[in-house]
């Protein structure tokens, strides 16, 4: 037969519980024991471990420090000047021109980054009968470009580098770059008039 649980416990006298005799007693002495023998462990090994790896990490911070403050001094000295001192002109009797890689390490990274550029558009010309004239019209123009350019390159040597040369220089280089990227332009264009004419001639 069925009880109800709430009867039960209305029956049933309600006792508070109660830990056995000397229960907290037995617990606070185990309870010393333990934070004793870490104590110990602690201040007896563990202390002059912690103590070398607090040395280790100042010192490896140190050299790191050290180190770091070189290599960006050292590259300081040289690499972000815009000029250096010594530009060799001369080879054997002959005078070269300067180019601006010869001038400092980022002009030279700006001087390869065009001409890899201008030597990429040339290399993917295809020249047809079709667009002949029209590439022979934009190359006429790059050869001015490309005069203008050594130009500047003999005012470089004779005069020095200076910053209205490097500008122009530069600039000389970006607008050859754009004049070989509007000719790829232009030749797509051309290519899709003629698409267009023969697919209109088909129909």
């Amino acid at each position: 037969m069925a009880q109800d649980i709430r009867a039960l416990m209305k029956e049933q006298p309600s006792q508070d519980p109660s830990l056995p005799t000397g229960h907290e007693a037995r617990f606070e002495s185990r309870l010393q024991a333990a934070f004793s023998n870490e104590k110990t462990t602690t201040s007896g090994r563990q202390r002059p471990f912690v103590f070398w790896m607090k040395i280790a990490a100042v010192a490896i911070a140190f050299v790191a420090v050290s180190v770091f403050g070189y290599y960006s001094l050292s590259n300081n000295n040289g690499e972000n000047t815009l000029v250096e001192k010594e530009i060799p002109v001369k080879n054997g009797n002959e005078i070269k021109r300067v180019r601006l890689a010869d001038i400092s390490p980022d002009l030279k990274r700006v001087e390869d980054y065009y001409m890899a550029g201008i030597n990429v558009q040339l290399a993917s010309l295809v020249i047809t009968d079709d667009n002949k004239d029209v590439i022979d019209g934009y190359m006429q123009q790059l050869d001015e470009l490309t005069k203008e350019y050594t130009n500047l390159q003999t005012e470089l040597t004779e005069v020095g580098p200076t910053e209205e040369t490097i500008n122009a220089l530069v600039e000389n280089l970006k607008m050859r770059l754009e004049l070989l990227l509007k000719l790829k332009n232009k030749l797509k264009e051309l290519k899709n008039q003629t698409n267009e004419q023969i697919s209109s001639i088909e129909a």
